[in-house]
């Protein structure tokens, strides 16, 4: 078996609080990587080392680690459950081969496990299932199974059982091997002992077993035959079965445990190696040759040419480190990359394997590792590396567009040096946040994904760069246009130094529907502007949509026609026309009557059904339109959506009437007028 059959690029995803980082923690613990087993709630986990994450008890940026398990190597990157992180998560699946979905036994399939969830679909990731907590009060493997049909569209092959629930947990019953595994806690779960599935369970746990097989036959000829033959199938057979179904996306194995009392663990390592495809398993990685846009695959071999992505930038210690993860081919600590999409080659300083914020040298990686490299000084976020006798370009990683904003100023003469520099680190790693400056005040305008994000920022640019800011009140980004078909005309006739410019653009501008985007066209009844100018024309009016006539926003949804205009011989220039189409275009919007698109949020609240009066009364007076109330065991479940601008201290709002039971999550769906 070849190096890279043994190597496992997994994902660990979850809802915020359904025990992701613990699960990661035993892993770890288990696979001999960490001595100690750190807990969250102690704000000890290895993979949450950022101040911010231990105090808050949740997982911010996706720490990558690696660790072997029965002489295979798994590189795990355990990802953010929060959705004002999503980018973390995207970044994360888009360079991964399998994934692990945590699930809570008690809340099932939450709203932020079905966004993740959802996203690794959208990257073909094949999955297995943990459903964890299941010592706790409240816990149904059975009803999270049921959700994980109805919300996620999965098809689950149970492939064990707990014996017992709550506070008679008290081990897990394999179908496959059919036994009882019990651990001990006296070793912190490390020993377990196998034995014969007792009288209570048999009867279920057959039940469950000749169902797994009758599922797994659906899509296994060789399984059907044996099973309607009534003849005994071997344990391998139905591993590997199991195995072909999970990676071809056709069923997603279910496995059980309690993570925080150490049992489920080995058997979820076990499957992890079982069941998830190593880099040569799932199809190869497909890129275009920059130069002739032709289509290139890129084969897991260390000997292919590379081509590997950059999935996150980090600053550490103010020095660069970028995540990459190598499709095809090999590289060398000091040897050369190209980077296709600036056309820049780059030295590798250092290669690095990497384990939460500690870090080992190592001098080449080949194929199907993901690791730190050190030394990139322009290479970015969602960037290829690859040699320049053989460029390739990898498809970008999507980013979304920030719908918040706060302004931040420094508090010092000192803080004014350093605040720069920290912003320009922060757009580095993170590419959802933006830094603008506001041409009116003068002040730096910081835009991200939610109000935590924003101040998981602030706190990190206070505790790690020493960089003290004043912040102001989070302000909403809007978006602006018309609301009726308007004309606008500019002529622009000046001498810039010693040279006569002349250009005069007449445009129309029309409103769109939500959603259509900008758009430009051409409808003159004479040539009355030569087509060299076109492009410039276009350049001045996209220019000109990127701050409105209202409050400086971006202009959305317009169509802007070029209709006419005057051209005059020998004085005619590119900056003339480029000019006049960007003052044509803000005299057009302002005939328009501008008006303000609120971002629209999508918001899921989990209530308890005595509040829900109070909260569906709020969520009126916020201007909140109510899409669907499902019914959940003791809960229901309110699908809505709200301006941002009216869901400021939402959460607040929501703990106090529901004395603090209400839970909901919000992102962000469309900018429309209300």
């Amino acid at each position: 078996m070849s190096k890279i059959e043994k190597i496992r690029n997994i994902g660990i995803i979850a809802h915020i609080d359904a025990g992701k980082t613990t699960v990661t923690e035993r892993v770890l613990y288990y696979t001999g990587r960490s001595h100690k087993m750190g807990e969250v709630h102690d704000g000890e986990a290895v993979m949450d080392w950022m101040q911010d994450e231990q105090e808050r008890g949740i997982t911010i940026t996706s720490a990558v680690t690696t660790c072997q398990w029965k002489d295979n190597e798994i590189h795990i990157i355990d990802t953010p459950g929060h959705v004002d992180f999503t980018i973390e998560v995207e970044r994360s699946l888009r360079v991964l081969d399998g994934a692990v979905g945590v699930f809570c036994a008690v809340g099932g399939v939450e709203p932020q496990s079905e966004t993740v969830w959802r996203q690794a679909d959208k990257y073909l990731v094949p999955k297995i299932a943990f459903i964890n907590k299941l010592d706790r009060i409240g816990a149904d493997f059975f009803g999270a199974i049921d959700m994980m049909k109805k919300r996620l569209n999965a098809n689950p092959l149970a492939l064990q059982l707990p014996a017992g629930s709550e506070e008679n947990f008290e081990g897990i019953i394999d179908l496959i091997t059919m036994k009882l595994f019990v651990w001990d806690d006296e070793s912190l779960g490390e020993t377990f002992s196998t034995g014969p599935i007792p009288d209570t369970y048999i009867d279920d746990a057959e039940m469950y077993r000749d169902k797994l097989i009758e599922m797994l036959a659906e899509n296994d000829d060789e399984i059907m035959e044996a099973y309607l033959a009534e003849k005994e199938i071997d344990n391998e057979r139905i591993i590997a079965a199991i195995r072909k179904a999970t990676i071809n996306l056709e069923a997603v194995p279910i496995l059980c445990g309690s993570a925080l009392k150490n049992k489920g663990m080995q058997p979820l390592l076990d499957a992890i190696v079982q069941f998830l495809p190593s880099p040569i398993d799932i199809p190869p990685m497909k890129g275009i040759n920059p130069d002739t846009e032709a289509p290139i695959e890129c084969k897991a071999s260390d000997t292919a040419p590379l081509a590997a992505l950059i999935f996150k930038v980090s600053m550490i210690e103010g020095r660069k480190l970028s995540f990459v993860r190598i499709y095809s081919g090999k590289i060398k600590s000091g040897g050369d990359v190209y980077n296709p999409s600036r056309g820049v080659k780059e030295k590798l300083a250092r290669i690095l394997s990497m384990h939460a914020n500690k870090r080992e040298r190592i001098d080449s990686a080949g194929a199907g590792s993901i690791v730190g490299v050190v030394g990139l000084k322009e290479s970015s976020t969602g960037e290829t590396l690859c040699s320049v006798d053989h460029p390739v370009l990898l498809e970008n990683i999507d980013f979304y567009e920030p719908v918040i904003s706060v302004a931040v100023e420094p508090k010092t003469h000192s803080d004014q040096e350093r605040l720069e520099q920290v912003l320009e680190k922060f757009t580095a790693e993170d590419p959802t946040l933006q830094v603008k400056e506001d041409e009116d005040t003068g002040q730096m305008i910081l835009s991200g994904m939610g109000e935590l994000h924003l101040e998981v920022i602030i706190s990190r640019m206070q505790r790690e760069f020493k960089t003290n800011v004043n912040v102001g009140k989070p302000q909403v980004v809007y978006r602006e246009t018309i609301e009726k078909a308007s004309t606008g005309r500019a002529v622009f006739d000046k001498e810039i130094a010693g040279q006569r410019h002349y250009g005069e653009v007449n445009l129309i501008m029309k409103p769109l529907d939500r959603g259509a985007g900008n758009k430009f066209s051409v409808d003159m009844k004479d040539e009355a502007i030569p087509d060299v100018y076109i492009p410039a024309i276009q350049k001045g009016v996209m220019e000109s949509l990127e701050s409105g006539t209202l409050m400086g926003y971006p202009v959305v949804d317009v169509e802007a026609i070029l209709s006419g205009g005057a051209f005059k011989e020998s004085l005619g220039t590119e900056l003339a026309y480029t000019v006049s189409a960007s003052v044509a275009c803000k005299d057009g919007l302002a005939n328009g009557k501008s008006f303000l698109l609120d971002p629209i949020m999508k918001v899921e609240i989990f209530v308890p059904e005595a509040f829900m009066g109070d909260v569906i009364g709020d969520l009126n007076s916020r201007g909140g339109k109510i899409e669907s109330v499902e019914h959940k065991t003791g809960l229901q479940v309110i699908q809505a959506v709200v301006p941002l601008s009216n869901m400021f201290g939402y959460s607040t709002s929501l703990r106090s009437s529901t004395q603090g039971r209400g839970t909901f999550s919000m992102q962000f769906s469309h900018f429309d007028h209300l």
